[in-house]
């Protein structure tokens, strides 16, 4: 099965996969410790940030486009001090039958070639503490840990 990676540039675009946008990032708030979210959460972001040039929607489809085989979601992450802005995937999903064969690392060198084209540098991640094979898989990507992120629960 061949597989096509584009990007998504519309919120009209976007809206044909709201349904798998919805669901990963209800995921994605889950493992952030967020269990409710507005119903609208997906459509309110992709209003307010696609058309910006640190968010990119990308999805990864059957060369037929018959289905979404996958996406990934970056945005711009604010330190709330510095006010400096770095991208960051907030969403990589690939669909369970999809999985091990290179998608996600796919995606996230397709985010890296587009966010370079813009100008930027960097791309940040994400990970739960403690995710050994998360962490291991993004630094055999090429990322780095930078910095940890300490929560008082």
């Amino acid at each position: 099965m061949e597989i096509d990676i584009r990007t998504v540039q519309t919120v009209d675009a976007a809206r044909e996969h709201l349904a798998l946008l919805r669901t990963s990032g209800l995921e994605a708030l889950q493992e952030l410790g967020l269990a409710v979210a507005p119903e609208d959460f997906m459509e309110s972001f992709l209003a307010s940030n696609l058309d910006d040039p640190q968010t990119l929607l990308l999805i990864a489809e059957t060369s037929a486009g018959a289905a979404d085989m996958g996406l990934l979601l970056v945005g711009p992450q604010i330190d709330p001090l510095s006010g400096v802005r770095t991208p960051m995937i907030l969403i990589l999903s690939v669909e369970s039958s999809a999985r091990h064969r290179g998608l996600a690392r796919a995606l996230v060198r397709e985010a890296r070639r587009l966010l370079s084209r813009r100008g930027y540098s960097q791309l940040a991640a994400r990970c739960p503490h403690g995710d050994d094979a998360l962490i291991s898989m993004g630094e055999r990507w090429g990322f780095l840990r930078t910095w940890e992120f300490l929560a008082y629960d």
